[in-house]
């Protein structure tokens, strides 16, 4: 399947000021992202920025940058915006890689852009959480599918909720029981892209705080693809930009 990666990248960051620059063994992180995304076989790779000084980055490293309006509230918007500005047609695939995850494994966007299909406008992924202090840490985002591997429900409570098990002071993951973490990747075809920012944001979306809801109360489905193991984390604390040094220093 053709694909298009956009990879939604702002300066702004409370954490780690100038993030999408920030240097990882001589380039910026925001390269080293469009690097790992080139390499999943995306047909083209651009990055939308609000910033010129990232334009610039990209285009010096060989990579399609787009400036955006300043005031979008998401990262989604952003690349809707991107979308249609290059002129994607409508059943185009597009994946949203986020500018911080210099790490993120080629084959998982592949396989994120694999699961959009004529009747299902919108894919992300998962995996399974080994950990039940996960299932039950509210900033783990959970997934439950339906038998076609679809997403019934996402929440930051403990889902499925084992009754006999956790009825207790539950300490051990029960026999059987499997919950999936919730991985923030995004494949959507263009012309869902271009309709999902005039969706009325949802009630259960503003109590989770959970974008993704909001697909689901409108009647639209989200495959979800289940990958064995976490991907490696992303950038948002210096913490985590050393780390990330650290891998690509050895």
């Amino acid at each position: 399947m053709a694909f298009t990666v956009i990879i939604p990248a702002r300066m702004a960051s409370t954490r780690l000021p100038d993030k999408p620059l920030a240097d990882i063994a001589g380039k910026p992180m925001v390269v080293r992202v469009a690097e790992r995304a080139a390499q999943s076989g995306a047909a083209q790779v651009i990055v939308a920025t609000d910033h010129p000084d990232i334009v610039a980055a990209c285009q010096q490293h060989g990579f399609d940058a787009r400036m955006t309006r300043e005031d979008h509230p998401s990262g989604t918007d952003r690349i809707a915006e991107v979308a249609a500005l290059v002129g994607l047609p409508n059943d185009a695939v597009i994946v949203n890689v986020q500018g911080d995850e210099p790490l993120m494994d080629p084959a998982l966007i592949n396989a994120c852009a694999a699961q959009i299909t004529r009747d299902v406008p919108m894919a992300t992924l998962a995996h399974p959480i080994a950990d039940l202090t996960e299932v039950f840490n509210p900033n783990v985002v959970k997934v439950v599918l339906d038998a076609a591997g679809q997403a019934l429900i996402f929440s930051r409570a403990p889902l499925p909720w084992h009754r006999d098990a956790f009825a207790g002071d539950a300490k051990h993951m029960p026999a059987g029981y499997q919950a999936l973490r919730h991985i923030g990747m995004y494949a959507y075809r263009q012309d869902f892209l271009q309709r999902y920012p005039l969706l009325a944001p949802a009630p259960l979306e503003q109590i989770e705080a959970l974008e993704q809801l909001r697909v689901l109360w409108h009647g639209y489905r989200i495959a979800v693809h289940v990958t064995p193991e976490a991907p490696p984390g992303g950038v948002d604390t210096p913490e985590d930009l050393a780390r990330v040094r650290a891998y690509f220093a050895a």
